[in-house]
């Protein structure tokens, strides 16, 4: 049996869901809120969370960083509305497995979930890219970035890898290490945003039996895993000041030490990071040690967002369906021209991440050759055709975008910590959460 969490308000969907996965041999126990979903997660043990993302008492948010903090290892899925997308893609960089749109399909739910189990359960994938899955693209942007991973991959400099979520850090990182001399040697990965500080430092550097609570027995660290071969640290912008101490010594010594141990281990890796985040903001804010920065940038990987590709977007359309028809058994040849100028014009916020996942849903609706504009989100119809607003002399309306303005502006300075926005424009997080919701700020 898998044991199931489900956090959702919506008491019909919920029951629905409990439903439909009991069918597919899950143990389900559903709550409505945050705070009983934090109490059972405390007393009982679960292979799986599905959480909607806006709850009555906060959002699904809070308990992937609960998750993080308490150290559990558990793969989440974040349900969400078309228009929460955004906000969806943020869930991925704090550890989330996936997201889903709402109205859920079942089957649709049924793959992510067979995805987010078998990942779980084989956490060191293989080293090797199946090519077949993959396709670079044509743009200039593309030549450039392939040109600058040939360039890099056969030496042993650190790599910084900077691009929006979604945009295939992960995959430049493989292609990285698989056309380097280290390419037989293990790869090793880490997403540094499920991590918490305990167990970011224990799964680095390894602990010894009682060394603290929990440390049952001795534990292998990634680095000496990873000996000889790559190691390669996703969102690391998310280690905490102490782990980032303990990294910097173990990069500039090339030996590690287990918690709990005085036994020094010595480690032969090569680092390779990625980010969402601006480090260098993150370094004047205090968050971020400078000195281990420039050891980790020794060159650096920009990745363009999907909007900033060109006609590639039509290339990897293409690709998707077919891979989609591959693991769904369907035969969709061609999209019609409204679907397809619909998918052109769509700005892709969660960049190639999201593109897979709405073809993929299209791909999935769609019974015969042609996908029709039917199979896409309604949402997504709405947010391409939405008319621009031209407020002119409109003062109530100009005033709206100046508030919406300054709160982006103090969301941003203090990194989307509500408590601290709300506090820097004067207002309670109450109010905060309102002018959100109506601004439709994620």
């Amino acid at each position: 049996m898998i044991k199931t969490l489900i956090i959702e308000d919506d008491i019909s969907f919920s029951e629905l869901l409990t439903g439909f996965l009991v069918r597919y041999d899950h143990d389900v126990i559903s709550c409505a809120k945050i705070k009983p979903a934090l109490k059972i997660l405390a007393e009982k043990k679960f292979d799986l969370i599905l959480v909607d993302y806006r709850l009555p008492d906060g959002t699904g948010l809070e308990i992937l960083k609960a998750v993080r903090e308490q150290s559990i290892i558990i793969p989440i899925i974040m349900m969400t509305s078309f228009n929460d997308v955004r906000t969806a893609v943020k869930s991925i960089q704090l550890g989330a497995f996936d997201y889903i749109i709402k109205p859920v399909n079942p089957d649709e739910l049924l793959l992510t979930i067979k995805k987010a189990l078998s990942k779980e359960e084989g956490k060191i994938d293989g080293n090797k890219i199946n090519e077949s899955d993959f396709i670079k693209g044509n743009s200039i942007v593309a030549n450039k970035l392939y040109q600058h991973i040939s360039l890099v991959a056969p030496t042993d400099m650190s790599v910084i890898i900077q691009g929006e979520s979604g945009t295939g850090k992960e995959y430049v990182a493989r292609t990285l290490h698989n056309e380097s001399k280290r390419s037989e040697k293990p790869f090793i990965s880490i997403d540094c945003g499920a991590l918490s500080k305990d167990l970011a430092a224990s799964e680095l550097f390894g602990h010894v039996k009682g060394s603290f609570t929990g440390a049952l027995n001795d534990k292998k660290g990634q680095f000496e895993t990873a000996h000889g071969g790559t190691l390669f640290l996703d969102e690391v912008g998310n280690l905490s000041y102490e782990v980032q101490v303990k990294l910097l010594r173990a990069l500039q010594e090339r030996v590690v030490q287990p918690i709990g141990s005085t036994k020094q281990i010595a480690v032969d890796v090569r680092i390779i990071t990625a980010t969402n985040d601006d480090l260098v903001q993150i370094i004047k804010q205090g968050e971020f040690r400078e000195d281990l920065y420039h050891r980790l940038n020794q060159f650096k990987i920009q990745l363009p967002a999907l909007r900033d590709r060109g006609d590639d977007l039509k290339l990897f359309i293409e690709h998707f369906i077919n891979l989609a028809n591959k693991e769904l058994d369907r035969n969709v040849k061609e999209v019609d021209k409204y679907a397809k100028k619909l998918l052109l014009n769509y700005d892709w916020p969660g960049n190639l991440r999201e593109l897979n996942n709405v073809i993929k849903r299209m791909v999935l609706l769609t019974e015969g050759e042609v996908a029709n504009i039917d199979a896409l989100p309604e949402e997504m119809i709405l947010a391409v055709n939405e008319p621009a607003k031209n407020f002119g002399s409109d003062l109530k309306a100009n005033n709206e975008i100046n508030e919406k303005n300054l709160i982006i502006e103090a969301l941003s300075k203090t990194k989307f910590n509500k408590s601290k926005t709300a506090k820097m424009l004067n207002i309670d997080r109450k109010t905060l959460y309102a002018k959100l919701e109506r601004y439709g700020i994620e």
